[in-house]
């Protein structure tokens, strides 16, 4: 026998909103955002504007040069912590990355995100005054080796000395900035540790100063910068370096920010490389 609702529907007697209404009961509801992981990028505002710990927006002075507007999240714990310096991608310091750095604040450590095109946009403005995605794009790109390093010196020192850091760094960086994070583990002075999430290798001679223990999250297809994980891991094993690629079948590039795209692959790439990230900074940062 029919439902009521449906023999109403069948005979036309409930409006179109309503039959619409009536039928989206019925739809499975989307599942809950995981709070052991970052956002996705459609998410992370939200969980950035519920998220109980501090976060703020400070000018780290740099000399010669403008003040760096950086993110800072604090995490909630009664002793020192370890510094995290969190390298954004090609888009700039965006809600996302600013989601990740909450995300690291709640494992226990202070998450540092500088935007790196601070002073480049219009008025002397950073990321949040550029027009568009792709304007924003096109400062990343145009930042020189020697700059983007200078930025991520200025920061990393200003971060380290705050009063609640413990001294200790590590990086972790995503598509453009991944590939910083692995050029970071060859700096003075050395990170703690290095996480690459899908950023290319660098170039033979900075492999051969590698010092920090380097760990890469890469989407199967993701062929562009797959392609230069071989080489850099036979390198760096000829060299008793520790680098430790993570490839997962069906994700795409970009899938900690993607995780609602790929038919669940992203998803499960973020579920399987997020427990790894923080446990890896765990022992080398606590």
């Amino acid at each position: 026998m029919r439902s009521l609702c449906g023999l109403i529907l069948a005979l036309g007697l409930l409006s179109p909103s309503l039959s619409r209404a009536a039928a989206d009961s019925t739809a499975v509801a989307p599942a809950p955002r995981d709070p052991n992981l970052p956002a996705g990028e459609e998410n992370a505002k939200d969980a950035l504007n519920t998220s109980p710990r501090h976060g703020e927006m400070v000018d780290v002075p740099m000399a010669g040069g403008p003040a760096i507007q950086t993110w800072i999240s604090y995490p909630e714990r009664k002793d020192k912590a370890g510094v995290v310096l969190v390298i954004h991608e090609v888009f700039g310091l965006s809600d996302w990355v600013r989601g990740v750095a909450d995300q690291l604040a709640r494992e226990g450590f202070i998450a540092v995100v500088p935007d790196l095109i601070s002073g480049m946009g219009p008025g002397g403005g950073g990321t949040d005054s550029v027009a568009s995605r792709d304007d924003v794009v096109k400062l990343v790109r145009a930042l020189t080796p020697d700059e983007t390093k200078k930025r991520l010196d200025t920061v990393r020192a200003w971060a380290v000395a705050l009063p609640a850091a413990s001294g200790k760094y590590a990086t972790i960086g995503f598509c453009w900035g991944g590939g910083r994070s692995f050029e970071y583990a060859a700096t003075d002075p050395a990170p703690k540790a290095s996480v690459v999430y899908y950023g290319t290798s660098p170039d033979s001679l900075t492999l051969t100063r590698v010092k920090a223990p380097v760990i890469g999250f890469y989407g199967g297809d993701d062929e562009r910068v797959d392609a230069t994980i071989e080489p850099a891991q036979k390198q760096l094993k000829k060299l008793s370096k520790s680098y430790e690629p993570h490839v997962f079948d069906g994700a795409g590039h970009g899938f900690l920010r993607a995780q609602s795209q790929r038919s669940g692959a992203n998803l499960k790439a973020t579920q399987q490389a997020w427990p790894m990230t923080i446990a890896f900074l765990k022992k080398r940062l606590e």
